[in-house]
């Protein structure tokens, strides 16, 4: 999300570059660079104009701290109001109460909700370490409850069986028992969506509302609507009291119009991003990690947050003992080190939370990862353990096996070999693979990173 953004701010920060002050002239001309550049985002005009204003009230005439440029004080005054827009403060989900604490989704229809709440019952499972209970009182979508029968499955979650023949009240009202009976910390209810909203939509979820007193009560939006997303939201919101924004199909969103406008519009904080299809594809909103990404600084934090919850600990643990004894790191760990950064969503996911690093197209991470893999598999053992022994014969033998290239192969031994060093330096240290991402953070230009992942 914000790639298209991203790129267009950068332009318009170009144009403070080499200037001695912010003046009057020159901070204009910036602000119809950004003012532009929001619209064709998609952020609701009078976002834009409030965003417009508070950066040049701020910015024309201030003086230049002495060890910052024009162009990096104007971007410090971006970042602050790009906070403000998002909501400043990350507002984490709400669960004191007595369990089980119900949490009630709500949505239009093809937006995500279900699969959403499938994803935090995986999230407060995972992160929180609650019980969780979901249940569909969507009884007017033929297979809505088979679809998150079957999602609960996927995540282990408790899944309580409800049919198209029951009041949705009454579904709900039993469920809730049933969660009590079984000690469930959280009960995630899915209602019905609709293609838009209407009179009878909003009656039937506030009777839901009503018998279920929720802690939370979410919608759940598509980003791919831009501020369309934020006017829908509004007006849920006036008819029924939202406690926060879940915003799906954010990997596919560009813009980041719906995000930009949401919370101004609607007053309801950001508290998900639906970031991919997967069930774990579910990040708590931050916005100042947002506001840094849009400005191309990356998002670091997040991206050590999801490594240390995705990656392996018993076999991060078996390779720190293995380097520790003495012997080298493999073609074989090299593998697993791959299969790793793949939970963490790809090489594209990756490159997007680090700093400065340009957008790669289409799913250039990922093919270089199935290369690796494809190379790897087509060695032999011997091969794996000791990738010297790698020479022409057998490297034609590798090419023809795993259908690649002779180039493909001798770029994925100099990765091997990049990264056999980036391991001995982490190994042995706490949150070892923590570390390395805050060093390739904090890597300057392109060069040294190359090697590591595959870019160019």
């Amino acid at each position: 999300m914000f790639t298209s953004l991203s790129d267009k701010l950068k332009l318009s920060f170009d144009r403070l570059k080499g200037q001695t002050s912010l003046t009057e002239e020159n901070v204009q001309a910036a602000l119809r660079d950004i003012r532009v550049s929001l619209l064709e985002a998609d952020v609701a005009l009078p976002v834009v104009k409030k965003f417009i204003a508070n950066i040049k009230e701020k910015a024309i005439g201030e003086k230049v701290k002495r060890s910052l440029s024009p162009d990096q004080t104007f971007i410090s005054f971006v970042k602050k109001e790009l906070e403000i827009a998002l909501g400043e403060e990350a507002v984490p989900i709400n669960l004191k109460t007595q369990p089980p604490a119900v949490i009630l989704m709500a949505g239009l229809q093809g937006a995500g909700k279900t699969t959403s709440t499938a994803k935090l019952a995986k999230y407060l499972k995972e992160q929180h370490k609650k019980k969780v209970m979901v249940v569909s009182a969507d009884v007017y979508r033929p297979a809505a409850i088979d679809q998150l029968r079957t999602l609960a499955s996927s995540v282990n979650a408790e899944f309580f069986e409800s049919d198209t023949s029951q009041k949705p009240e009454y579904i709900v009202t039993e469920a809730i028992k049933a969660a009590k009976n079984k000690l469930i910390d959280v009960l995630i209810v899915d209602t019905a969506g609709r293609l838009h909203i209407d009179e009878s939509m909003m009656n039937e979820i506030k009777q839901i509302h009503k018998i279920s007193n929720p802690i939370e009560t979410f919608f759940t939006v598509d980003s791919m609507t831009g501020q369309d997303a934020a006017v829908t939201a509004k007006a849920f919101n006036d008819a029924l009291e939202l406690t926060g924004i879940i915003l799906t199909k954010t990997d596919g969103d560009a813009r980041g119009g719906a995000a930009l406008s949401i919370r101004e519009i609607t007053g309801k904080p950001i508290k998900f991003l639906g970031v991919g299809e997967k069930t774990d594809a579910l990040e708590a909103f931050h916005p100042d990690r947002v506001a840094s990404k849009i400005l191309g600084m990356g998002d670091v934090l997040s991206l050590i947050e999801s490594i240390e919850q995705k990656t392996e600990k018993d076999s991060a643990d078996k390779l720190t003992k293995k380097l520790k004894s003495g012997k080298n790191f493999d073609l074989e760990d090299f593998k697993n080190q791959i299969i790793q950064m793949k939970n963490l969503g790809g090489l594209d996911s990756i490159m997007s939370k680090l700093p400065n690093m340009p957008s790669m197209p289409g799913n250039t991470g990922n093919d270089m990862f199935r290369k690796i893999e494809a190379l790897i598999d087509s060695m032999t053992p011997l091969e794996r353990k000791k990738p010297e022994l790698i020479k022409h014969s057998r490297k034609q033998r590798i090419i023809k096996g795993s259908g690649t290239t002779i180039q493909d192969l001798n770029k994925m031994l100099q990765q091997y070999t990049q990264m056999r060093k980036m391991m001995k330096s982490v190994v042995g240290k706490k949150n070892g693979m923590a570390n390395m991402m805050k060093r390739i953070s904090g890597m300057q230009g392109m060069g040294n990173i190359a090697g590591l992942l595959g870019k160019k």
